[in-house]
């Protein structure tokens, strides 16, 4: 694959050509290597997996393949790549208690003629050599299938010496992409859905993952003997969008018989959701009310309610976390009660505007509000956060610039884990392989300059459409933050915020961004995927803006026959393996919806 001086640049940073003998490590000299690959005599899986992702794209890289020894079988003269926690690694640095490095934490350090790369717990080893070929050796994936390796048959590093560990514990990036468990483990994303296979450190499994309090005392199966375990709504007890009873002690002891059954059931799950249902409906009974009135608000009897049913957990399950939601109506803190040590409560952003930041956003001031309010009574915050719009996957969305500021906000208060909900239904979004790659980035170190990320993925994966294709993401940014509109992850379409000049402009880019990599047909299809959420609103919005172009004696760079448009935007969907046009609708029940509206747009007057 052609790649860009950024790429070229990127995979040189290593080693200046002025570096001297003494201030770096020659790991390859013209395809071959004195150096071996070490791990511990009882190597773990993923130490396993980290020597052998070593061994495989160092062996790319440079031609040279070195060899996996165990220490008993590594002569202590030979230069070694340290890989895990190794008898070595203790002698050289005495100082580093893996144990001690913070969750996933990685140690990236040479001594002497040595590379020690090492991490803390099942995941940190593979981390720091993901890490080491990343921001080392200048390796770069940028999906589950395209990847970029230097060719670097001589490879010279700098000194290293480095400790870091992640500020978020969980980090989950919603993409169908990033569902790929080797791809997710790459980009060090470990949450629920991310399906990371043991021997590649495993991932952070929940028993149940949210909206759970039906799942765990169905009411098919409890309602009709115990009508008081579930909502009192207008002074009936109901189930049909409902929730429970949180002050009926006698619920609560079946509902943590029934959540200790399931633990037992998932012995890798490291979390288990007690949460309420996807919908209002809470309890109205005079025991209920008389909580909420006292706390302040509807998190108040959740809250109790949670701590109770985690305290029984906790004395099987002692390191297991209890998660429960800040959602719609109980996103509001109390004012009394404090979360459990094993409780983590998820707040919600859905109802936040995507076009202005958390932190200082006036739109977004309520939900500041609650964040900075839970941050003050629990110390472990985990956060749902809403990163594409569900109405209509394949349009334009104009959130990137919110993506970093929110992460940096949500980790100043106390946020210890971050699920990203982006397209997992979609593969043909609105950028959808930048945003996954950017956003697990951003996760795993929020202190990364997001500009720079995306300018390096772009001129990585686009080549020479790069800059067109920046240009058309400032277009796009910038017609949502100059409209004022309020853009929730439910917009129907770009009307509220994207006007006819922001399209034409947008379109001009496009057209750039294809000729630039017209004689590279990979890279051609690359491009012209990305254009389809711009494609599909031209196609929403044909005759409105045709009409406003005519009105105002503008161009108009929509498509001149929407009919024959709209049939190569269903074809070039369909060839992507599209999924679902907006959630939990396939594209295939919304082809005849469009069709429909290209034949209007191309007979009205």
């Amino acid at each position: 694959m052609r790649c860009s001086p950024l790429v070229i640049l990127l995979a040189s940073i290593c080693m200046s050509d002025s570096a001297s003998a003494e201030e770096s490590l020659v790991l390859a000299e013209q395809g071959k290597s004195v150096y071996a690959i070490v791990l511990p005599d009882e190597p773990t899986l993923s130490e396993k997996t980290a020597a052998a992702e070593l061994q495989s794209h160092l062996e790319k890289a440079t031609g040279a393949k070195l060899e996996v020894l165990s220490e008993g079988q590594a002569p202590a003269e030979r230069p070694a790549i340290l890989v895990g926690a190794t008898q070595r690694l203790a002698r050289l640095l005495p100082d580093v208690d893996l144990a001690k490095l913070g969750y996933d934490g990685i140690v990236l350090k040479t001594v002497g003629n040595d590379v020690i790369l090492a991490g803390q717990g099942k995941r940190g080893t593979l981390y720091a050599v993901y890490t080491f070929l990343e921001d080392v050796v200048g390796c770069r994936w940028w999906t589950s299938t395209e990847s970029f390796i230097p060719t670097r048959p001589t490879l010279a590093i700098a000194r290293l010496d480095r400790v870091y560990a992640p500020k978020l514990r969980i980090r989950e990036a919603f993409y169908r992409d990033a569902f790929d468990g080797v791809f997710a483990a790459r980009m060090k994303c470990n949450g629920h859905s991310d399906a990371v296979p043991e021997e590649y450190g495993g991932h952070e499994h929940f028993a149940g993952f949210v909206h759970t309090f039906f799942p765990l005392l169905p009411p098919d199966k409890y309602f009709a003997e115990h009508p008081d375990w579930y909502s009192e709504i207008d002074g009936k007890r109901v189930h049909r969008y409902a929730q429970l009873c949180l002050t009926n002690d006698a619920m609560r002891e079946e509902l943590t018989r029934n959540a200790l059954a399931r633990l037992r059931s998932d012995p890798t799950a490291s979390v288990i959701s007690i949460s309420q249902n996807d919908w209002h409906g809470r309890c109205q009974c005079a025991k209920c009310k008389a909580v909420e009135e006292v706390e302040g608000s509807p998190s108040g009897p959740l809250l109790r309610f949670v701590n109770a049913v985690a305290e029984g957990i906790e004395k099987e399950f002692p390191d297991v976390l209890v998660e429960t939601l800040a959602y719609q109506y109980t996103r509001t803190p109390p004012r009394l009660v404090r979360p459990r040590r094993n409780v983590v409560v998820r707040l919600c952003s859905i109802e936040c505007s995507f076009v202005q930041p958390l932190a200082d956003g006036p739109q977004n001031a309520p939900f500041r509000a609650d964040l900075e309010g839970w941050s003050k009574v629990a110390p472990k915050l985990y956060v749902w956060d809403y990163v594409t719009n569900f109405s209509n996957y394949i349009l334009p969305h104009p959130n990137p610039p919110v993506l970093a500021p929110n992460i940096r906000t949500f980790v100043d208060h106390n946020v210890i884990a971050l699920f990203e909900q982006g397209d997992a239904g979609s593969t043909v979004g609105d950028f959808v392989r930048l945003r996954a790659w950017l956003i697990a980035h951003l996760m795993w170190d929020p202190s990364r300059d997001d500009k720079a990320l995306v300018k390096e993925f772009l001129e990585g994966y686009y080549g020479p459409a790069a800059p067109h294709l920046a240009a058309y993401l400032d277009v796009i940014q910038e017609a949502g933050k100059r409209s004022g509109a309020y853009v929730r992850c439910f917009m129907p379409d770009t009307s509220a915020w994207l006007a006819l000049d922001d399209l034409n402009a947008a379109a001009r880019h496009f057209q750039k961004a294809e000729a630039a990599v017209a004689d590279n047909p990979e890279l051609a299809r690359r491009v012209r995927r990305e254009r389809l959420p711009l494609d599909h609103a031209w196609l929403q919005r044909h005759k409105e803006l045709k009409q406003a172009a005519q009105a105002a004696g503008k161009e108009f760079l929509g498509p001149a026959d929407p009919v024959a448009a709209c049939e190569e935007f269903i074809r070039l969907a369909n060839e992507h393996q599209v999924g679902q046009c907006r959630e939990g609708v396939p594209f295939s029940a919304y082809e005849e919806q469009l069709r429909q509206k290209a034949r209007e747009a191309a007979t009205s007057p």
